[in-house]
């Protein structure tokens, strides 16, 4: 079991910031970007759905945070400009995900296109 383990880390530590399709040994599959590891995790930015994605948040004065167009609004108890789809930051295309080294049975690179 301790040369799966240390495999599956060399593995992870290989493909580091690479875009890999990971399946667990439970036969689920996931794919996304690892941007981490440690001797436990390996931890990941998986891509969202469409219909997942949020709006980031701008921070506007004193470090408060509004959902407006950048450069309008943003003032203390005031909400910015706009607050619908197109106005304020970029929309989140990644969630984080942290995966046990013990669950991982197989990983791929996978090709950015």
């Amino acid at each position: 079991m301790k040369h799966d383990y240390k495999h599956m880390y060399d593995l992870c530590k290989s493909h580091m910031h690479s875009y890999v399709l990971i399946e667990t040994v439970d036969g689920n599959s996931v794919d996304g970007i690892i941007t981490g590891l440690d001797d436990e995790n390996v931890y990941m930015a998986v891509p969202l759905e469409p219909h997942e994605q949020q709006m980031a948040p701008a921070v506007g004065f004193a470090g408060r945070q509004f959902y407006g167009y950048p450069g309008y609004g943003g003032y203390p108890g005031y909400p910015g400009f706009g607050g619908y789809p197109g106005y304020g930051g970029p929309r989140r295309r990644f969630r984080r995900l942290i995966l046990p080294l013990t669950a991982l049975a197989a990983l791929t690179a996978l090709p950015w296109y």
